[in-house]
This record gives C-alpha cells, structure tokens and sequence, in this order.
C-alpha cells in the first residue's frame, strides 16, 4: 500500500489568499474557535502577526506538491517546555488517507526531537470527537473540560484539553509509527 507524499513547508505571504479561503471554508470554521466570516484585513493583520512572532510556527501541509492544510504551534514557551498545536486539512479529498496521522506524528515528532520541549497541548470543541479521539490515539490525555468555553452558532460550547508529555510520547511512539507505517508512509526509524 502507498500513501500519498505529505510534506509540511514554512508557511509563506504568498499562502495569504489560498489562507483565507481556507479558513472561511464552512467545514473549516465550523471547529475553530471564531465562526465569523474574516475578512480581508483581519486575514492580513492576523497572517502579519503569524509570520513575526517568533512563539509561533505556521506550516502548510502539502500532499504530492498541492497544499491541502495548515499546521501550527502557538503558545511556544520554551522557558516552561510546552507549546500548544492545532491543525486542519481544508481539501476534502485528503480525508480518510491517514494524512492527518501523518502531520500528527511529524508535529509531534518536532516538538519533542527538534524543539526538545516537555508538553504538547490542544484544545478541541467537544462536538469535533474525531479530531480529539485521533490526539488520544498518538497518547494525548484529557486534562481539561472547559464547560460553554466558547460561544459557537449562538451557543455555548465545551472543549476538551488534551495534553501530552515527552514520557506519553515515548511510550505512544512506536505503536503510532506502526500503525503509520501500516498505512504506506515512510517515516525515520
């Protein structure tokens, strides 16, 4: 079985309109905290501020060359060995491939071998089960529920916070390269 080549490159300006495409996307901004339609100027202030922070690193996923999602840490707080994540495939047709398994393991992977920090920390709206039940399958633990959290729809919405330490990951690793693996990516041993 192959799987399709997945790379995650730095993101770019040049990413700018196919980003606020994506994030204006129903399936993309039914799940992420705001549900508003951004606009122009806000895309532009926040991708400003994306690129120059320097406790932020933004990547665009791509699958055989074609950019289909983002990855990012947030949060990045290296005096205290934790960061935060998120991250979303806006092409529909990536759904179902393992890819987002994939930008999982090499997220993870980075924070823990090329950053060296102790904590890797998520928060998922409770209605997005998939997204939280696939963390917990990589070895994150809930450790939060943050009751009417956000204001979804009109309505108050929970999160799950999910966290995972260096040791999680250490015994998480190997059963989730395998499974990776299994599925036709090549990944470093």
């Amino acid at each position: 079985m192959s799987a399709p080549s997945v790379t995650l490159r730095p993101l770019e300006s040049g990413d700018s309109d196919r980003l606020l495409t994506w994030r204006n996307l129903p399936e993309i901004a039914r799940w992420m905290y705001s549900d508003h339609a951004i606009t122009p100027d806000e895309h532009a202030r926040w991708l400003a501020g994306a690129l120059a922070d320097a406790r932020r690193r933004y990547w665009i996923v791509e699958t055989d060359g074609t950019p289909v999602g983002l990855a990012n840490l947030y949060d990045l707080a290296p005096e205290h060995g934790r960061t935060s994540w998120a991250y979303y495939l806006a092409e529909p047709s990536t759904r179902g491939q393992g890819i987002g398994a994939f930008v999982e393991y090499w997220v993870i992977e980075y924070v823990f071998r090329e950053l060296r920090l102790n904590k890797l920390w998520c928060e998922v709206l409770i209605g997005n089960e998939a997204v939280w039940r696939l963390h917990e399958g990589f070895g994150f633990r809930r450790e939060a529920l943050f009751r009417e959290h956000v204001i979804k729809d009109g309505a108050p919405a929970d999160v799950v916070g999910l966290g995972l330490l260096k040791a999680d990951w250490a015994a998480a690793r190997a059963a989730s390269r395998v499974r990776l693996v299994g599925r036709g990516f090549d990944l470093p041993a």
